[in-house]
């Protein structure tokens, strides 16, 4: 079974996320799911966004990144709205990437 990298969307970590890896790991995958925002969750899109604005998105997309450096290279990566960022990069640009 294909190890996955599973990033989150502008609300944050939430339940729902969790909920989803549990179902991949539920089918026999091993599913990391990184916090790019350091514990933080937000009610709302807009104000998730605000909170990555205010971080920056390039500094999001280089922690998504970086948690790819301590897990094997045969990763499928996924991402969420915002996660897909970290996703994308990886997928496309780190050697041994599954899909």
């Amino acid at each position: 079974m294909p190890e996955v990298l599973l990033f989150h969307h502008a609300q944050g970590l939430t339940p729902g996320i969790g909920a989803f890896a549990d179902e991949l790991r539920a089918a026999g995958h091993t599913v990391h799911t990184p916090d790019l925002f350091e514990g933080r969750t937000f009610p709302s899109i807009d104000e998730g966004i605000a909170y990555a604005k205010e971080i920056g998105f390039e500094a999001i997309l280089e922690r998504g990144v970086r948690t790819a450096d301590d897990l094997p290279a045969e990763l499928v990566y996924g991402g969420f709205s915002l996660g897909e960022m970290a996703a994308q990069k990886l997928a496309q640009t780190r050697p041994g990437a599954r899909g």
